[in-house]
């Protein structure tokens, strides 16, 4: 398990190569990206990776489809960290709002 940690403890399980790519990307090779593919070959990296899935490719569907945010509307790093905060914020307060409401009926 302490293999598939980086740095801060974040477990990057973002696949380098497409499923139906039969070879890298050019520049695609060594460092995080054979990284990567040497986790994800892994059981503990199928499982993380099957769990990722799960957990967080929802909200992103969520995101882009139900509330209609496809781009950042501001430039910059720091600019476009700062509004993926207020979005994941509204979503999260959103949730607790639905869970609010939802133990009231109850």
């Amino acid at each position: 398990m302490d293999e598939l940690r980086i740095e801060h403890g974040v477990q990057v399980l973002i696949p380098p190569d497409a499923s139906n790519r039969t070879t890298s990307r050019p520049g695609w090779n060594g460092g995080r990206y054979a990284f990567t593919r040497r986790v994800l070959q892994t059981e503990l990296g199928k499982t993380l990776y099957r769990r990722r899935k799960a957990l967080i490719e929802p909200v992103f569907g969520h995101t882009k489809f139900n509330r209609r945010i496809d781009r950042f509307q501001r430039r910059g790093l720091a600019a476009c960290r700062s509004e993926w905060r207020l979005i994941a914020a509204t979503h999260n307060l959103t949730k607790l709002h639905r869970r609010h409401l939802a133990a009231q009926a109850a």
